[in-house]
C-alpha cells in the first residue's frame, strides 16, 4: 500500500489537470488607458448557465511571455505592400527576446515559409520579399491557416499570428458561411491560437471591387474576433501606415493573460463568456474554448 499512495496520488493530480481548461485572454481599457492588473479572484468564466471562477491567472510578462509569432503574407497582396516592411521590421525588433518570430507567405492554399520560427528578429526582418503575384495565388487564406495550425507543435508558450491578406477566399468566393473560414476559426479554437488580421488588397480586380473587400473584410474580422485578437483595416483602402496597428498590437501582446479554469461539462468546443468586474477593464476571448469530457 505504500508503494501504490504514490502512484494513487499522482493519478489523482493527472487527472485533475486534464480536466483544466486553459486560455489566453487579453484585457484593454478605454482611451488607451494602461489597464488595471487582474487576479485570478477577478475572473469569471460562463459556460451555458454556469459562472465558473478562475483557477489560475497568469500574467504573460517576464519569465511567462515566451510568445511564438507567425506573420503571413499574402502572396497575391499588392506590390505595394512592401512599403509597409520597414513598420513590420522596426515591429519585429521591438519584440523582446523571449518572442520567437516566424515569416510565411499564403500559396495555392499552404504556407511557404520564409524564415522559420527564431529569436534572431533581425533575421526574420531579411526574410520579408515582394509578393510573387498574381491576384489569387493564395486560392484560400482559411485553408492555408488550417494547414499551419494543424502542424504548429505543442508548446508553453503563447501560440499567436499575424495575418495579412484580403481576407478573399477564391475557394469559396464572397457570401455567407464560408466553410473554410469556419474550419480555420475551428481549428485555431482547438489549438488556442490567437489570429490578428490586417486587410490590405489583393492584387489586380480584387483590390478595387468593393463586393469583395466587404466580404474579404467581413471574414477577417470573425476570424480575429472568434479567436480572441483583433482586426485592422482602414476603410475600403489600403492602409497609409500598419505602424499604428503594429503599435496596437504590442500593446495587446503585453496585455495577456494565461487562465486556466475547470469546465462543468462539455467535450470538444465549448462556447464561454469570460468576463471581469474590475472597472475599466475589458477582456478579449475567443469565443469558445476546448474542453474535455467531464
Amino acid at each position: 500500500m505504500r508503494v501504490l499512495l504514490p502512484i494513487l496520488l499522482t493519478a489523482a493530480l493527472s487527472a485533475q489537470a486534464e480536466s483544466l481548461s486553459s486560455v489566453v485572454i487579453t484585457t484593454e481599457a478605454p482611451h488607451n488607458q494602461q489597464p488595471a492588473l487582474l487576479h485570478t479572484e477577478d475572473v469569471t468564466v460562463i459556460q451555458g448557465k454556469d459562472r465558473i471562477r478562475a483557477s489560475n491567472l497568469v500574467l504573460l510578462r517576464g519569465d511567462q511571455a515566451a510568445l511564438d509569432l507567425y506573420i503571413l503574407i499574402d502572396d497575391g497582396s499588392d506590390s505595394r505592400i512592401s512599403l509597409q516592411y520597414n513598420d513590420l521590421r522596426k515591429f519585429m525588433t521591438s519584440q523582446p527576446a523571449s518572442t520567437r518570430v516566424a515569416i510565411g507567405y499564403l500559396r495555392n492554399g499552404t504556407v511557404m515559409m520564409g524564415q522559420d520560427l527564431t529569436s534572431d528578429h533581425e533575421r526574420a526582418g531579411k526574410a520579408l520579399r515582394l509578393p510573387i503575384g498574381p491576384a489569387g495565388i493564395a486560392a484560400s487564406p482559411y485553408t492555408a491557416l488550417s494547414d499551419l495550425v494543424k502542424k504548429w507543435p505543442q508548446t508553453q508558450a503563447r501560440r499567436e499570428v499575424l495575418l495579412i491578406t484580403s481576407g478573399i477566399d477564391l475557394y469559396y468566393g464572397p457570401g455567407p458561411d464560408n466553410p473554410y473560414l469556419q474550419t480555420a476559426i475551428s481549428d485555431a479554437q482547438k489549438a488556442g491560437v490567437l489570429v490578428y488580421t490586417i486587410y490590405y488588397g489583393a492584387d489586380g480586380h480584387f483590390g478595387h471591387s468593393p463586393w469583395a473587400i466587404n466580404w474579404g473584410q467581413n471574414y477577417l474580422a470573425q476570424l480575429s474576433e472568434e479567436t480572441g485578437a483583433e482586426a485592422y483595416w482602414q476603410g475600403n483602402i489600403n492602409p497609409v501606415s500598419f505602424a499604428p496597428f503594429l503599435d496596437d498590437l504590442t500593446t495587446k501582446l503585453n496585455d495577456q493573460y494565461r487562465l486556466t479554469f475547470e469546465p462543468h461539462r462539455g467535450k470538444g468546443l465549448e462556447r464561454v463568456k469570460i468576463t471581469t468586474e474590475v472597472k475599466g477593464v475589458e477582456i478579449i476571448a475567443p469565443s469558445r474554448v476546448s474542453v474535455s469530457d467531464h
